[in-house]
């Protein structure tokens, strides 16, 4: 890929035609360097994804044929992501454990306290122009990853491998609740989030007055 590539840029260092498409050649070793997870969603693709080039090649064409600017992606989000400038994105190779997790019931995906701050801008950005917040795709694709688990026909060890910032979020309810994640453990997340923010005993008071 890069020679044949390497030769093409050279011979048309002046020319504004998109260079071949050389890098589709290493497609099935990307998606195995990458466990077959797109690198922005975290989550297995089961369909083939795409050669997403983190800086474009508007950017910078002399990497487009590098193998430390592919990213392993869905293909509808490299589309979305072609008209982005990199600077703007935070890389997945950036991230650490722990910056960003999904919130129960809604699945959508947030920046938490433990990005730092000077990166939690960039990071929320990240999230905005890629949809990965909750764009419906998204969500419907961790809700269908959530439901497999409801249903009991896969592992919270095999959902951590196909989708691991689902499977973090229940293991955190799991641990927060005492109990495993069921069907009907969204309308209790629910009810969490919708509960004023007072202390039990205060809200338990109330409720005997009012009883």
């Amino acid at each position: 890929m890069r020679v044949p590539g390497r030769r093409w840029l050279q011979g048309n260092a002046k020319s504004l035609s998109r260079p071949p498409a050389y890098w589709r050649r290493c497609n099935d070793q990307l998606a195995a360097a990458f466990l077959e997870r797109c690198a922005y969603t975290a989550m297995y693709l089961g369909a083939p994804g795409t050669v997403d080039h983190f800086i474009s090649l508007e950017e910078d064409r002399r990497l487009a044929y590098e193998w430390t600017n592919f990213r392993y992606s869905a293909g509808w989000l490299n589309s979305r992501k072609q008209a982005l400038v990199s600077a703007r994105l935070m890389d997945p190779f950036e991230v650490e454990d722990g910056w960003f997790a999904l919130l129960l019931p809604s699945l959508q995906l947030q920046v938490t306290e433990r990005c730092p701050p000077k990166l939690r801008e960039r990071a929320a950005e990240t999230l905005r122009l890629l949809g990965l917040d909750h764009d419906e795709r998204v969500v419907r694709y961790r809700r269908q990853w959530l439901e497999e688990y409801e249903r009991r026909r896969v592992t919270l060890d095999y959902l951590e491998d196909k989708a691991p910032l689902v499977a973090r979020a229940v293991r955190d309810w799991e641990s927060r609740e005492g109990r495993q994640w069921s069907a009907g453990s969204s309308q209790v997340a629910l009810a969490q989030m919708e509960a004023p923010s007072v202390p039990r005993k205060t809200r338990a008071r109330a409720q005997r007055k009012k009883a």
